[in-house]
């Protein structure tokens, strides 16, 4: 054989190795040998961002929304997407934070949905980046709104000349402590959510609680789920602020008008945000499918597509979170005084733990459709006690029905 050549590193991580080998045909000693000349490539990809939790930031003397991504090399220029109902509250404050700074800039509002949440929306964002036009790395793209806006935003960012620096600025709980601080971005697809996507991390994410101030109950209690989740599978003490403050942090909007509200808002949020990020950073573009995460994430995509737009995102997930503490219990990892616990919390934190959507075709489709999204096996994360979890491959959907019945019961006795 020819000699295959050196090794040429490409990079301090990265190299290209070149090698030559003899390749027998299928069938055995009667078929061709092939000669093979090949270069494995290996060019291990990092992520690299921020995540500050600051308030003011609206602020036109707080430098960090046009700092972010590095700040602007020669005049300022920004392209800001943003929510159109956190337009009505904030677009002013937004576009004031600019022209006070002198940042030449368009705004785009984006009304967004769930059932809007389509290439469609990212296709008319990346016109409006053409029509403004942005240099490829020094102007990153700023998008201000909740969870399906920034996972709009990001898909085009990833998309757009391969590749744009996005700043995240989430203006709702469930993107300060979980949309908004990954790296996932994507959209809808027929009946599937978050069928089209990437991992695409952010320049920056830039958190501002102010903005909860401005978010209805409803919406902080469809945050709250998915605290609730990180409460549940890593975090006992998380739990138990929940527990005693829950009610409180709506009433407040995570704003600290009282002494106690301000010491729980400030704990919660560093423990959730802080949990979140610890779950994710290892493993950021999901080579391992075993994830904690993933906690209330096994049925509730199919039950929030279906019931759309019934339910809200946190809404499915505390169902999901229901049925499966349910399925523990059953299974003797969770004692029907904790399974009490976590549904008392939910109850107390104004989340659903049932829905007429939730039945057994759905209950097939799911775990049919979780399958085949966590390569061939269930991966299902199931409470052990409160603050962990264990993972479970054969959950028959008999259990599940089962705790479905369960579940429905103790609600029939509550009520």
């Amino acid at each position: 054989m020819n000699d295959p050549g050196p090794i040429i590193v490409t990079d301090s991580s990265g190299s290209v190795v070149a090698s030559e080998k003899l390749v027998a045909g299928r069938n055995g000693r009667d078929t061709p040998v092939y000669q093979v000349r090949s270069w494995a490539v290996t060019a291990p990809e990092q992520f690299a961002y921020e995540v500050q939790l600051a308030d003011g930031l609206l602020d036109p003397e707080n430098p960090a929304l046009l700092d972010a991504a590095g700040g602007p090399a020669g005049p300022a220029r920004r392209f800001v997407v943003i929510d159109d109902r956190v337009a009505d509250h904030y677009g002013d404050r937004v576009r004031d934070y600019l022209t006070r700074n002198q940042v030449q800039h368009r705004i785009l509002r984006l009304r967004v949905s769930e059932e809007t949440k389509t290439m469609q929306a990212v296709l008319r964002l990346v016109s409006a980046l053409d029509d403004f036009g942005i240099s490829r790395r020094r102007e990153p793209i700023i998008a201000i709104g909740g969870g399906v806006l920034l996972d709009i935003a990001g898909l085009a960012a990833s998309l757009y000349r391969r590749g744009t620096p996005h700043v995240r600025v989430p203006t709702t709980l469930v993107g300060l402590i979980d949309a908004g601080i990954g790296v996932k971005t994507g959209v809808n697809h027929g009946v599937h959510k978050n069928r089209l996507g990437t991992y695409f991390a952010p320049a920056a994410v830039l958190l501002d609680r102010s903005f909860l101030a401005t978010l209805d109950r409803r919406h902080l209690s469809n945050g709250l789920a998915e605290i609730l989740k990180i409460a549940l599978v890593t975090d006992a003490r998380l739990f138990d602020l929940l527990e005693a403050h829950g009610q409180l942090l709506i009433d407040e909007r995570f704003q600290g008008t009282t002494e106690t509200g301000r010491r729980a808002a400030d704990e919660v949020l560093d423990r959730a945000i802080a949990g979140m990020l610890h779950e994710l950073a290892p493993n950021l573009k999901e080579q391992q499918l075993d994830r904690l995460v993933d906690f209330g994430h096994s049925i509730s995509p199919s039950i929030e597509m279906v019931a759309l737009p019934e339910l809200l995102h946190g809404e499915a997930v505390a169902i999901d979170m229901a049925l499966f503490t349910m399925l523990a219990a059953r299974r003797g990892s969770v004692g029907s005084e904790e399974s009490g616990r976590v549904l008392r919390l939910m109850r107390a934190l104004d989340l659903p733990v049932d829905h007429p959507a939730v039945d057994w075709p759905l209950l097939v489709e799911a775990m049919e459709s979780t399958i085949r999204h966590r390569d061939g096996l269930q991966r299902l994360p199931l409470p052990a006690g409160i603050g962990a979890a264990v993972f479970a491959n054969d959950v028959t959907l008999g259990e599940l029905a089962r705790a479905l019945e369960d579940l429905r019961e103790m609600e029939r006795a509550h009520a």
